[in-house]
């Protein structure tokens, strides 16, 4: 868990979710002859393109939050040192 008390939102689980969502949806209006056979072309992909999207979104909104939080970390753990070359005053010009 974070600071905020909120645990970080698994894209993968997210996406199958709402598939399997959607997907109970279609079979609903299906079994209740909400829509027919023909209609049904059109409908499968649905659920498959509305829970891509949610799962692309999440991972854009997830990736930006990290971004601002988190310092930028070098690869032994640390932070990335200033550049100061340059910039050293004591030593002598020649």
């Amino acid at each position: 868990m974070n600071e905020s008390g909120r645990h970080p939102v698994n894209v993968g689980h997210l996406v199958m979710g709402l598939a399997f969502l959607g997907l109970l949806v279609v079979w609903a209006l299906v079994a209740s002859d909400a829509v027919d056979g023909d209609e049904l072309r059109w409908l499968m992909p649905v659920p498959w393109i509305v829970a891509g999207a949610a799962g692309l979104l999440a991972s854009v909104v997830a990736s930006r939050r990290r971004a601002t939080r988190e310092p930028a970390t070098v690869p032994g753990g640390g932070t990335p040192a200033a550049d100061t070359r340059g910039t050293d005053t004591d030593q002598e010009i020649s």
